[in-house]
């Protein structure tokens, strides 16, 4: 079973569910991990996508599109498409529950104060739970 931490910004700012998806995957890099970040879309995909270039003053993230390069530490795609073998994290930004937990080790699923947000995160975590796994839960300021 995968290890899940739920991972909720405690601001309200535009996209801090994104910066703090960001912000893990910064840190799951620096640790070795290949990552898959799951978003709800393609037009969130692409937003990530710059998003890992721009959020923080001189940083950089490798990373590609799931479309693309399948190399890089950070692929990014939406729900619905099937990650690269090799991922160990998932980074999920997606409402929707995952399929099945399939072999993940990690799994890192973020969302903000939004009300809908709230309430997609509060279903997921019911799904973990009903998969077996209680996960942790962390609000991030």
């Amino acid at each position: 079973m995968p290890k899940v931490d739920f991972y909720i910004a405690g601001d309200q700012q535009p996209q801090a569910a994104e910066l703090l998806a960001c912000r893990i995957a910064e840190k799951a890099v620096a640790q070795g991990h290949r990552a898959f970040l799951r978003t709800r879309d393609e037009a969130q995909a692409h937003g990530m996508d710059t998003l890992l270039w721009t959020f923080r003053d001189g940083s950089f993230l490798p990373h590609g599109l799931w479309d693309g390069d399948p190399g890089e530490p950070i692929v990014i795609g939406p729900a619905g498409v099937s990650a690269p073998d090799d991922r160990d994290l998932l980074i999920n930004l997606a409402e929707v529950p995952l399929d099945s937990l399939g072999s993940w080790q990690r799994i890192a699923d973020v969302a903000d104060q939004s009300p809908e947000r709230l309430r997609a995160a509060r279903q997921r975590f019911r799904w973990y739970r009903d998969q077996g796994v209680e996960p942790q839960h962390h609000t991030v300021g």
